[in-house]
């Protein structure tokens, strides 16, 4: 089921509470926050399915009816539970809980929600996207506490589970003539869509209906399927070789979710999906071709540094390991992560990695034996030794790294890196990752350049290409959010080049947020997003990697919100 959105709240920013931001130096502040730290300016989100409880009503806080704690509840888990938690008790924002909204009380909330902050958080307020009764309904809503929503086992699992079209069912080859390497998967946020685009033709060849806000989309290890998952958890598997690629199977895993996989080891390809979910805090193991459900696991537990239960461990980035049978899983809020073994289902094995809080996004090195994964609020990248399935290293990234995959390129001084951005200041970090042939440079941040601002989501490169991409997507200055920084690898000191990408688009009026570049097949073009709301016009925009000139602008009244962008080839040989 799809979140309904008050039509006086529009959704067109809503992604940009996925991420919480620290503070980012030199950003214009429009208000006062009262009482507000520079390290408490941080309230961010993700949108969710509404994971309703009863209604819970707090000593102390401000009253509110059955209905007005409803409508607050869905506001809430569309907008910021993703990065405070479904219990508020935080994560890469800041904690929620009624101790500290009480004691900042209904006025100081209103502020922060209607002016946002330095550290990244929208004006809701002031942007139109609340009205003032939104927000002060908000802001009374905070003060109570959370309702625990309800768990998501195996019997709910089942009951969603859909195969529309059997094995035996399907196409035996390929029945249609389309590159399938070459296509894109383009999530279409705010309308649970994922467009298929053909990256020959810059064609749309089918929208395909899918969960809501789709957060990642995956090929499995052969290319012939492709699994999205939605941030409510609905995953759907879509089989690239029917004449119109469309879904064969559909399973809902829980209530709010990120990340799926398929096993890639040798003898393993295709065998097996997981995904992860935020709630219930947990992950599950699927067949590869039926997403039939196998083994659901839990990761509530103990937390690395403190050691103290956390009753909302959220399953964050899956990786498929590559030099064993494993998937390897971040744990966000305990900092662990897992390599869960899949050769015996009946007695699965898991190893736990110790690393830091709060684990997120990451990805592989150039050779894809080391996996590299941001521990965002720490300012820690963990680096996983998949051979031998240990902790290599915990490197330091200030102000909040978030690589998304990250980039792999070949530094002039330094050799193999694998590069980062950060949201919380202008920082791209450079991490030597050949222990063997650069061995003083392994496992160090060897270089670190100055982008356009904080607000980064996403760096870029490819094998073919001599450039690195860095977008700022959630940046507060729209010159900045509407334009990419563009670094030439064999030149690095000399800085970057910003090309004007939504004023490319020809687009108009929108916040025009410019996110995710992903190159084709053959690395010789770049696509951005230009991510406007959704009801104004967004766009695909093409650049030409080698003359960084504007190349094709895909504009389609069916581009509802684009964000995420995955090519099937470089997303299924992990090449970025």
């Amino acid at each position: 089921m799809k979140p309904s959105i008050p039509r006086s709240c529009p959704a067109f920013l809503a992604a940009v509470m996925a991420l919480a931001l620290s503070p980012i130096s030199g950003f214009a502040q429009t208000e006062s926050h009262p009482k507000t730290t520079p390290g408490e300016l941080r309230y961010k989100g993700s949108p969710a399915e509404a994971l309703k409880g009863g209604q819970v009503v707090t000593p102390g806080a401000p009253t509110l009816s059955a209905t007005e704690f409803e409508v607050a509840q869905q506001l809430y888990f569309e907008r910021c539970a993703g990065c405070h938690g479904v219990l508020r008790k935080g994560a890469t924002g800041k904690p929620l809980t009624p101790d500290i909204t009480q004691e900042r009380g209904t006025e100081y909330l209103k502020v922060f929600i209607n002016f946002g902050s330095p550290g990244g958080m929208p004006n809701w307020g002031t942007s139109g996207e609340f009205t003032a009764e939104q927000v002060d309904l908000m802001a009374r809503y905070l003060q109570h506490e959370p309702p625990t929503p309800p768990e998501y086992g195996m019997p709910e699992m089942k009951a969603s589970w859909k195969v529309q079209v059997p094995v035996d069912q399907r196409p035996t080859k390929k029945m249609n003539n389309y590159d399938l390497d070459n296509i894109f998967a383009v999530t279409l946020r705010d309308s649970g869509q994922v467009a298929l685009i053909d990256g020959d033709s810059k064609d749309i060849i089918r929208i395909v209906e899918t969960g809501y806000a789709v957060h990642i989309s995956r090929p499995s290890s052969s290319g012939r399927y492709l699994y999205t998952i939605g941030r409510d958890a609905l995953i759907n598997l879509i089989d690239m070789w029917m004449e119109k690629p469309d879904t064969v199977a559909q399973i809902k895993i829980g209530l709010e979710a990120r990340s799926v996989e398929t096993s890639k080891y040798k003898g393993w390809e295709d065998k097996y999906a997981i995904a992860g979910t935020y709630w219930p805090p947990q992950f599950v193991i699927m067949e590869g071709d039926t997403l039939e459900p196998l083994k659901i696991v839990s990761t509530r537990g103990m937390t690395v540094d403190t050691q103290e239960y956390h009753p909302e461990p959220r399953v964050a980035a899956i990786v498929a390991s590559h030099e064993n049978p494993d998937f390897i899983v971040n744990v966000k809020e305990t900092g662990n992560i897992l390599l869960v073994n899949y050769e015996d289902m009946d007695n699965l094995q898991i190893t736990t990695i110790p690393a830091a809080r709060f684990l997120h996004d990451g990805g592989w090195d150039s050779t894809h034996r080391y996996f590299l994964t941001a521990a965002n609020k720490s300012n820690k990248i963990a680096v996983v030794d998949s051979k031998e399935r240990r902790l290599a290293a915990l490197v330091d990234a200030e102000k909040i790294p978030h690589p998304g995959r990250g980039a792999n390129i070949n530094d002039p001084k330094y050799g193999p890196v694998w590069v980062t951005s950060a949201l919380g200041n202008a920082d791209i970090t450079f991490i030597g990752t050949d222990p063997a042939g650069h061995k003083d440079n392994a496992w160090k941040a060897v270089r670190v350049l100055q982008g356009q601002g904080g607000g980064s989501l996403f760096v870029k490169s490819h094998p073919e290409s001599k450039n690195l991409w860095v977008d700022s997507p959630l940046n507060p200055d729209p010159k900045i959010s509407q334009s990419i920084a563009v670094f030439d690898i064999e030149n690095l000191d000399k800085g970057f080049e910003v090309l004007p990408i939504a004023e490319w688009a020809g687009l108009g009026e929108g916040p025009k947020r410019v996110v995710q570049p992903d190159y084709n097949k053959a690395g010789d073009e770049v696509w951005f997003s230009v991510w406007s709301g959704k009801n104004q016009e967004s766009a695909i925009v093409i650049v030409d990697d080698k003359t960084r000139k504007l190349k094709h602008v895909i504009k389609d009244k069916r581009l509802v919100t684009p964000t995420g962008k995955f090519n099937m080839y470089n997303t299924m040989r992990d090449i970025y």
